[in-house]
C-alpha cells in the first residue's frame, strides 16, 4: 500500500501531483451565514481545493469560567476578548449550518470539510457524511477522540503544531491501528501571527520520511511564500485562513488571506 498517496474526494494527491488547497474558514463568516457561503463561492473562484470548517460549540471546548485557566492574556491577540468562552461563541460556526455548506461545496465542485474538537461532533460530521477530517494541533493528544475519526476509515490530516515527536508517533500509530489508512501531517506553528524564522519548514520532509506518509503545512503567516517554500520541500497539502475581504471584522481576520492574495 502506497502511504504517500491519498484521496480525497475525487483529488488524487501525492508526490507526483500539484499541492491540494484548504482554505480555511474558521471564524471568518463572522456569524453570518450568508457570509459563509460566499466565503466557499469565492474559495472556489480563488482555485482552492477545499474549503475546512470548524466543528464546534463554546461549551464543548471550555467552560464559562472567570478562573485564571480560562483568561485570555494580555499578549494574545484575542486580549480584547478577555476569557475563552465568549470568544468562541463568537467565532464558532453554528452546527446547524453545516449541512448547507457541505451541499453548497457540493453544487459547485469544492470539497467541504471540517475539525471535529470533541466526540459529539464526530457523530455530526458521519451524519453529513463529509469526505475527510482534519485534527487541530491542540486535538492531536485526544486519543479518544483519534480513535472515533479513525474507525470512520476516512482521510485524516494532521496538524501537529503542539507536538513533540513521541506525541505525533503516537497519534499515527492510534490512526492506523484504528483502521485509518490514509494519514496526512501537516507542520504547524500555533502563533498568531507565526514568524517566519520560527517556522522550520524542513520538518515537513523529516516528518515525511519518520512517518511514511503525505505532509504539509498549515501556516498561519503572512503571505504565500512561506507555503511556496513548503511545496518546494515536498508539502502536498496546504492550509491558509481565507477571508472574503481585508476590510472584514473577524477574530481571524488579522492573520488570513483574502480572495485575491488566495
Amino acid at each position: 500500500m502506497d502511504k504517500r498517496s491519498i484521496k480525497i474526494g475525487n483529488k488524487k494527491i501525492s508526490l507526483s501531483t500539484p499541492a491540494y488547497i484548504v482554505a480555511e474558514m474558521s471564524a471568518n463568516h463572522s456569524g453570518e451565514f450568508e457570509k459563509a457561503i460566499d466565503i466557499i463561492h469565492a474559495a472556489k473562484d480563488s482555485g482552492a481545493d477545499a474549503v475546512k470548517l470548524q466543528t464546534y460549540r463554546a461549551d464543548t471546548m471550555t467552560l464559562d469560567c472567570d478562573k485564571e485557566d480560562f483568561r485570555i492574556g494580555s499578549d494574545n491577540p484575542w486580549t480584547e476578548h478577555k476569557m475563552l468562552y465568549p470568544l468562541y461563541e463568537k467565532a464558532f460556526t453554528p452546527w446547524e449550518w453545516h449541512e448547507d455548506l457541505i451541499k453548497e461545496g457540493n453544487k459547485i465542485g469544492i470539497d467541504v470539510f471540517s475539525s471535529p474538537f470533541d466526540l459529539s461532533a464526530v457523530d455530526l460530521l458521519e451524519d453529513l457524511n463529509v469526505i475527510a477530517y482534519k485534527i487541530a494541533s491542540p486535538e492531536i493528544t485526544d486519543i479518544q477522540l483519534l480513535k472515533k475519526v479513525a474507525q470512520t476509515g476516512k482521510p485524516v490530516i494532521v496538524s501537529t503544531g503542539l507536538a513533540e515527536i513521541s506525541d505525533i508517533e503516537l497519534a499515527v500509530n492510534t490512526l492506523r491501528e484504528y483502521g485509518c489508512r490514509d494519514v496526512v501531517l501537516l507542520k504547524c506553528t500555533c502563533s498568531y501571527l507565526a514568524p517566519v524564522e520560527e517556522i522550520n519548514l524542513r520538518t515537513i520532509p523529516d516528518m515525511a520520511e519518520r512517518f511514511d506518509c503525505l505532509t504539509g503545512l498549515s501556516d498561519h503567516t503572512l503571505g504565500i511564500g512561506v507555503p511556496v517554500a513548503a511545496v518546494s520541500l515536498g508539502a502536498r497539502i496546504i492550509e491558509k485562513h481565507f477571508m472574503l475581504s481585508k476590510s472584514d471584522d473577524s477574530v481571524d481576520a488579522f492573520f488570513s488571506l483574502d480572495a485575491q492574495e488566495f
